[in-house]
């Protein structure tokens, strides 16, 4: 199975944006910005888009893909 990692918590302690205020800007539950942080859940290419939007950056510097 691909790993997946994120640096979504590094992103949002720059901005001092809490997960709540995350999950609001992007229309999803604040669980589902804790499951992306720990690599629980596959975000959806629109979901990735939303939140790479939301910090200026792009998906691939928010999110890695990669293979064990």
């Amino acid at each position: 199975m691909p790993e997946f990692t994120t640096r979504l918590k590094e992103y949002r302690a720059k901005t001092g944006m809490k997960q709540g205020e995350l999950a609001e800007l992007v229309g999803v539950r604040r669980e589902t910005i804790i499951r992306l942080e720990k690599g629980l859940y596959n975000p959806s290419l629109k979901l990735a888009m939303d939140i790479a939007r939301v910090f200026g950056t792009t998906v691939e510097e928010l999110f890695i893909f990669g293979e064990e």
